[in-house]
């Protein structure tokens, strides 16, 4: 290799497999470092008007981000097990199985969160995959 040319296939090979190890481990990186900012921003959001009050904290804290590999494929996960988490975000209007009656509006978090999140994990997604590369 000369001036940033490759003359030698074997020696291509051997650089795209560094540099796609490379960018694995960095997607890794920035998805858990960005899930993880997700899972703040959901809890700031979570933590009053526009979105829900706090009462207890538990909802808030209930948030939580997993993030998994296989291969080249890298997934995060952001949510939540908190039965009132959609009718939260979304509203209800109605009976529950319970008997209640709700005339709740709903209290967007979690979508203004995922808006604002996602032009940066593009960006900082690129930004890893160009270093590794």
């Amino acid at each position: 290799m000369s001036g940033g040319a490759f003359t030698d296939p074997a020696a291509l090979a051997a650089a795209l497999d560094r540099g796609a190890a490379q960018t694995v481990v960095a997607m890794n990186a920035v998805m858990r470092h960005r899930a993880q900012a997700l899972v703040e921003q959901v809890q700031h959001n979570a933590s009053g008007r526009p979105g829900p009050r706090v009462i207890t904290g538990r909802y808030r804290a209930s948030w939580r981000s997993d993030v998994q590999g296989a291969g080249p494929v890298v997934v995060a996960e952001v949510g939540t097990s908190a039965a009132q988490a959609r009718r939260l975000e979304y509203g209800f209007v109605g009976v529950d199985s319970l008997g209640r009656q709700y005339a709740q509006p709903p209290f967007p978090h979690l979508g203004p969160a995922v808006d604002h999140a996602g032009p940066e994990i593009v960006r900082e997604l690129g930004n890893a995959v160009e270093k590794a590369l």
